[in-house]
């Protein structure tokens, strides 16, 4: 406990700091993270069955990444995206070249991790830009909320927890401590509220309800993608709490879900 307590920590804080130190600083460190998670995600798939395409993977997650980001920090035209696609039309020739006997199902896990470990990156990244330039309110709430509902939702379970979640993806977890999580979510979203006066308090409130619902929801596919090949945690470059995936499982459907919200609103 105390190494995951100190492991969080210093985490939590470089990641804060990359954030509060402008949009170049932020942007390197989330495509650093979203390249990782990426690779993580193919050692977690890869078995004698499943063998992802890991280099032109993680060259097709770069220009995702960089495509986006680009389109944000520089005004470029989003068709930049476009070179993403002979990177990722590759992935289908190399199949070509490997002696596979389910050469589809590398294809599928290859760009399955685009999915999983760069697309919820790249979203946190534009909520940044909602305002039209950056503005670190969004991206720091948003973090702020989720790990609130992660704390809140593991310390009110681990007191109260009786009535299990979702038992057949994850055990350990419990309406009470589900429940427990989204009021203190909330709490935390009118703290916000007080201070980030960008969007009105229900606003931020509703807010904190999309990121405890989808956040947990992003946390149990991540377990079902574990248990599906028997392994506890993702990877182990983080002493106590695993590996990255495990840290960022509820920005999967969570930050895609609060970047359309606060475009409808704003926009």
């Amino acid at each position: 406990m105390k190494t995951r307590a100190i492991t969080g920590f210093f985490f939590i804080v470089v990641m804060l700091a990359s954030l509060l130190n402008g949009e170049y600083i932020f942007t390197a460190f989330l495509g650093i993270l979203s390249i990782l998670c990426l690779n993580e995600f193919y050692n977690l798939v890869k078995t004698d069955q499943i063998q992802p395409n890991r280099i032109v993977g993680l060259i097709g997650g770069a220009c995702i990444f960089a495509g986006n980001t680009l389109h944000y920090i520089l005004d470029i035209d989003p068709k930049f995206l476009l070179i993403s696609i002979p990177v990722l039309l590759s992935i289908f020739i190399a199949e070509l070249y490997k002696k596979s006997d389910t050469p589809f199902t590398n294809i599928a896990y290859t760009c399955l991790g685009f999915i999983f470990s760069v697309s919820p990156f790249c979203f946190l990244f534009a909520l940044a830009f909602i305002p039209g330039h950056f503005n670190d309110h969004f991206p720091l709430a948003f973090l702020l909320l989720l790990w609130s509902n992660d704390t809140g939702a593991y310390v009110v379970g681990r007191q109260f927890g009786k009535t299990k979640l979702f038992e057949r993806h994850s055990p350990k977890k419990t309406w009470e401590g589900f429940i427990g999580g989204m009021l203190f979510t909330m709490a935390i979203a009118g703290v916000i509220a007080h201070y980030f006066t960008d969007i009105t308090w229900q606003q931020w409130v509703s807010i904190a309800v999309l990121i405890s619902c989808l956040g947990t929801m992003g946390d149990l596919i991540e377990s079902m993608l574990k248990r599906s090949f028997d392994v506890k945690d993702s990877g182990n470059i983080l002493p106590g709490h695993g590996g990255l995936l495990d840290r960022f499982d509820g920005l999967l459907l969570a930050a895609p879900a609060v970047f359309v919200y606060l475009y409808l609103i704003t926009n």
